[in-house]
């Protein structure tokens, strides 16, 4: 059984290696290099590397006090608002940029009116959509670490003079910094990534509101299929650093074995 086991992660891990690899390799070294130093190339990088640490600095700074307080307080409607934050990942991306456009078009704009501009279609758009793709997930992430704390050691805490405050940012934080550094890595390899919602959301305007996947899909409907293939190398350099990062903080986690 061992061997067979072995034999398909190996076979598997090869064929996902050839894949890439044969992906990256379809556009000369010549001309991966031209196109590196091409505007829109350049530019969709750029967007995307900004875009998606402004949505990973708000994803945290929200999914911090959500995802505490869903593993520590008790309150009404718990676990149907539990239930409605973890939906969104069950979404395709397409949907959650449905979602904003009407709930914008349909509610935020009209409130606003004059006092702010619209929202849709413009970068700030960019940074919604990623937001909302990413959210979920950091959510998750955070609220397993957090219900892997003892609460006992904030109890202590509390007895010991600290404040509720004093507890959160100097007990419960550093007990759950490798999840903290995963809910960062996962959020931003989630933003990075996000496709569908940017696209309904914030449109697919070259030069203004093109990210890189947005990039990869623009590039294949005017038959550049060099350039999109290098913008899909860069996001699978980025989703690689990303995993590399989540993998070397759970080998951190790790009990030895004894």
């Amino acid at each position: 059984m061992r061997r067979i086991f072995l034999i398909t992660t190996y076979l598997l891990g090869i064929v996902f290696f050839l894949s890439f690899a044969v992906f990256v390799l379809s556009v000369s070294p010549l001309r991966f290099a031209q196109l590196l130093r091409d505007p829109e190339v350049a530019f969709a990088l750029k967007f995307s590397l900004l875009t998606a640490t402004i949505s990973t600095a708000v994803t945290l700074s929200v999914a911090l006090p959500i995802a505490y307080s869903l593993a520590r307080y008790d309150f009404p409607l718990k676990r149907f608002i539990k239930v409605i934050v973890d939906l969104p990942m069950a979404f395709p991306e397409l949907l959650t940029g449905l979602v904003l456009l009407v709930f914008f078009s349909h509610l935020v704009d009209p409130l606003l009116g004059e006092w702010a501009p619209r929202l849709s279609f413009t970068p700030k758009a960019v940074v919604l959509a990623q937001t909302a793709v990413a959210l979920p997930f950091a959510i998750k992430v955070l609220y397993t670490a957090f219900e892997g704390v003892d609460r006992r050691y904030e109890w202590v805490a509390r007895s010991l003079g600290y404040k509720p405050w004093e507890v959160f940012f100097k007990v419960v934080l550093p007990m759950v910094r490798g999840g903290l550094f995963s809910a960062l890595a996962v959020a931003f390899a989630r933003a990075f990534g996000a496709f569908g919602a940017v696209l309904i959301f914030a449109g697919g305007v070259r030069m203004k509101t093109e990210t890189l996947p947005v990039g990869v899909f623009l590039s294949l409907s005017y038959g550049e299929m060099d350039k999109a293939v290098v913008m899909g190398s860069l996001l699978m350099v980025a989703s690689l650093v990303t995993l590399l990062i989540i993998e070397l903080l759970g080998e951190g986690k790790k009990q030895p074995r004894r």
